[in-house]
């Protein structure tokens, strides 16, 4: 059962899903016009959700509004904790209401859990920042753990930029890059935590079959990049120049606050999940972006 599976990343995890072997059925708000959707209401209540998730193998929670669809004003950040923290509370309590309830429950969150730190190498003992990323991941987190039981195994995911060219951020910057446009973001220090989608997909799907994967793994590249490296690479795959410069002045004054996602980054290592045997199959940046043949 996918919450947020129309979406960038719930399409593609539903596509491995299936090709796996696994029945896969979506939740989603609008009514649904196939067998393998589901409609709900994710306004924090259980509602009649219980009796669809009795004896689900797994639950993979990705509800969320882009965090870059918009000025964060003051309207836009209550919206995008609400589509965070409702649909989690929701399926938390329709969980809980079971039967015979889900063995796993799969919670979205992001690295932005951590704040910004620098160079320093942020693991998932790394304890949360303060800023206004960090407080939606942490209430995001707190809703999932209701669920933590004897009953039902959690596994946070705290993704990073997940790397595709038919979605998310990079779908986003190819278009300046081949026309030269691209640019080193403030100070190009900060670090750029990157996954590709295909090992986003297979932590997703090993996370849900591995018995032993409890709390919080962090869903990057073993190498992380800082914003110059990930440009200058960007722009030698796609064999175009990226000489220009967005100063941080610049990006507050045209994004507000929202130009922390771009200006504050972390050094994140996906300790957890490798200690634990999982394999990435793309660990260097140049191989993952021409793997995705741009």
């Amino acid at each position: 059962m996918i919450a947020g599976g129309s979406g960038f990343l719930g399409q593609k995890l539903s596509k491995r899903l299936t090709a796996e072997g696994q029945r896969v059925q979506i939740l989603t708000r609008q009514p649904a016009r196939t067998p393998d959707q589901i409609t709900w209401t994710p306004d924090g209540s259980e509602g009649l959700l219980a009796r669809h998730l009795e004896g689900a193998d797994a639950v993979v929670n990705l509800a969320g509004e882009n965090l870059a669809g918009g000025r964060w004003t003051a309207a836009r950040k209550a919206a995008l904790v609400s589509s965070r923290v409702l649909p989690t509370r929701t399926l938390a309590r329709a969980i809980n209401a079971c039967a015979d309830p889900p063995r796993v429950f799969v919670s979205a969150s992001a690295v932005g859990y951590y704040g910004p730190h620098g160079d320093e190498p942020v693991t998932e003992a790394t304890p949360a920042g303060s800023d206004f990323l960090a407080r939606i991941c942490v209430d995001w987190e707190q809703e999932a753990r209701a669920v933590e039981t004897s009953r039902t195994r959690l596994a946070i995911i705290r993704s990073g930029v997940v790397l595709a060219k038919d979605g998310g951020a990079l779908q986003k910057m190819l278009l300046p890059f081949r026309l030269g446009l691209g640019a080193t973001v403030g100070s190009g220090a900060q670090y750029f935590p990157w996954i590709h989608a295909d090992d986003w997909t297979s932590l997703v799907w090993w996370l849900i079959r591995s018995a032993d994967a409890a709390g919080s793994f962090n869903a990057t590249a073993p190498a992380p990049v800082n914003n110059h490296t990930f440009t200058k690479t960007l722009s030698r795959v796609l064999g175009r120049p990226a000489i220009l410069k967005a100063p941080a002045v610049a990006m507050r004054i045209a994004m507000g606050e929202m130009a922390d996602m771009l200006l504050h980054g972390q050094r994140v290592m996906p300790v957890k999940a490798e200690q634990l045997g999982f394999q990435f199959q793309h660990r260097s940046l140049e191989p993952a972006l021409r793997s995705l043949n741009l």
